[in-house]
């Protein structure tokens, strides 16, 4: 391919701040001014529920009636709106070279080459995904798979695990690592009382119930705030189980943040925490890191990729040795959290936005 013009779906971008809008919201704008360097574009077509993010004026809104749910309505029509807008583009006389998308199902009968980006398999590779669910969920994937030319994946665990069910696509792939240079580091000055902070989405893979018992087994670690929007009742079944276990009152679930409260929010905490069953990538990670702040994490997923040796790991179904690595992260010095600052800061999503360029011109 050679790309000048990029029209990318973003059917579902409608959704609360998580690691994949945030993910579109820093990238999009650095690839689409690449793209004006050469005289292209980059254009995006919009749901119904519009975008969760602003865009600058470089990146054109294609408006559609699309919703970004029901799954089954959603795959229904993303392709024929996409089809639109690749119609009028040629009557007009810019015609798109590719189609970006970064969800599933991915749009069929495309009449241009189409990309992927994935940022994780959860369907797959969740524990308790139901076997006819993972059955549907591997056709899916590799017919999306067959079907791009070119496939990104936002960490090289992703690209380890493509290649484990479709080894086939190995040429297709390249990885592309999210940036972590999207917020200003604040200096650190947690009080005595400071909470241990986790941020992401208030649903079952975040693996939440972990730190709840990690809290009921240690009574002297320090209350905990979680922050982040809840999917569906996930954050009434939590407080359930902090009552449960008597933690309630160690336990504030403070709902979604502004992005311009997060760094005030690593600065404060004693230490971020993230539990999860599956990540594909982690950005929190990184976040608190470039932040000097001390943090612990499961060691499911590309969590140990991203955060390298520097965090405090432990087992995503082992609340004790959580208690513990917890523990061991509240321990750590300034100067021992030094060098995993310094190399967060190497991930920009400047570099980002020139690997999705190079790989489309491949």
């Amino acid at each position: 391919m050679s790309v000048t013009r990029v029209l990318v779906s973003g059917i579902v971008l409608d959704q609360p701040m998580g690691g994949v809008r945030r993910h579109n919201a820093e990238l999009l704008p650095r690839i689409a001014e690449l793209l004006e360097a050469r005289g292209g574009e980059l254009a995006l077509l919009a749901g119904r529920g519009g975008l969760g993010f602003d865009l600058p004026a470089r990146v054109r809104v294609i408006p559609s009636e699309v919703p970004s749910s029901p799954l089954l309505v959603r795959a229904a029509r993303e392709t024929k709106a996409l089809g639109a807008a690749i119609a009028q583009a040629a009557e007009a006389g810019r015609p798109f070279d590719v189609v970006h998308v970064a969800h599933l199902p991915a749009p069929r009968t495309l009449p241009i080459p189409m990309s992927l980006t994935l940022h994780d398999l959860r369907s797959l590779d969740l524990e308790h995904t139901p076997f006819s669910r993972r059955l549907v969920a591997k056709t899916v994937v590799g017919s999306a798979l067959q079907r791009a030319q070119r496939v990104f994946t936002v960490s090289k665990h992703m690209h380890d695990r493509l290649l484990q069910g479709w080894p086939e696509v190995k040429a297709k792939l390249l990885v592309a690592p999210n940036g972590a240079d999207h917020l200003p580091v604040l200096p650190r000055n947690p009080a005595s009382d400071a909470p241990l902070l986790h941020v992401g989405h208030i649903e079952p893979r975040k693996n939440l119930e972990l730190l709840l018992q990690a809290l009921a087994l240690d009574a002297t670690l320090p209350d905990l705030l979680l922050v982040g929007a809840p999917k569906g009742d996930q954050d009434q079944r939590l407080f359930a189980l902090a009552q449960t276990l008597d933690v309630a009152h160690r336990v504030r679930l403070a709902g979604p943040c502004q992005d311009e409260d997060l760094p005030a929010l690593l600065a404060s905490a004693a230490a971020v925490v993230l539990p999860s069953h599956l990540e594909g990538f982690g950005i929190v990670a990184l976040e608190a890191q470039r932040a000097r702040v001390p943090l612990a994490i499961s060691s499911a997923g590309a969590l140990s990729e991203t955060a390298a040796d520097s965090a405090c790991v432990f087992p995503p179904g082992d609340p004790q040795a959580c208690a513990r690595a917890i523990r061991q992260a509240l321990q750590q010095t300034p100067a021992l959290l030094e060098p995993a600052a310094i190399r967060a800061e190497g991930f920009t999503w400047d570099a980002a936005a020139q690997i999705f360029l190079d790989g489309w011109s491949l």
